[in-house]
C-alpha cells in the first residue's frame, strides 16, 4: 500500500472474521494484519468493540429472562429504582472524573518544562 492510499474500510463481518482469525492458537498476527490491510491499533480497537459488545449482549440475555411476561407496577418500580441507582453512580463517576481531570491539569501546570526530572528528597 503506498503512502497516499487510505486503508480500505472493512465491513463488520470482515472485522469479526479478522478478530476470529487472530484468536486462533499461534495465529501469525502480522501476516493476518497484512492480509486484511489493518494495523495493530485497529486490531486492538476491534478486539475492544467485539468483547464489550459480547459482554453487553450476555448481560441483556440475562435481563430478558428476568422480565415478567406482563408489566406489573412492581416491575416498573424495580426498573425505576435501578435507573435511579445507575443515574446516581454515573453522576458520582462524572464528578470523580472531573476532579481527576482538574488535578491532572493543575499537576501538568506545576511540572517543570523540559527533560529535567524532578529531584527527590531535595538531592
Amino acid at each position: 500500500m503506498s503512502d497516499n492510499q487510505r486503508p480500505k474500510r472493512l465491513t463488520a463481518r470482515k472485522k469479526f472474521e479478522l478478530y476470529l482469525d487472530t484468536r486462533a492458537p499461534e495465529a501469525p498476527i502480522g501476516e493476518i494484519l497484512r492480509r486484511y490491510g489493518v494495523h495493530l491499533p485497529q486490531l486492538r480497537h476491534i478486539e475492544e468493540v467485539v468483547e464489550s459488545a459480547a459482554i453487553a449482549a450476555l448481560k441483556a440475555d440475562g435481563r430478558k429472562r428476568r422480565q415478567p411476561s406482563v408489566v406489573t407496577p412492581e416491575w416498573v418500580l424495580q426498573l425505576e429504582a435501578e435507573l435511579a441507582e445507575k443515574t446516581q453512580a454515573l453522576a458520582e463517576l462524572s464528578v470523580a472524573y472531573s476532579l481527576l481531570e482538574k488535578k491532572e491539569r493543575v499537576a501538568s501546570r506545576s511540572r517543570p518544562q523540559g527533560n529535567a526530572s524532578p529531584r527527590r528528597n531535595g538531592k
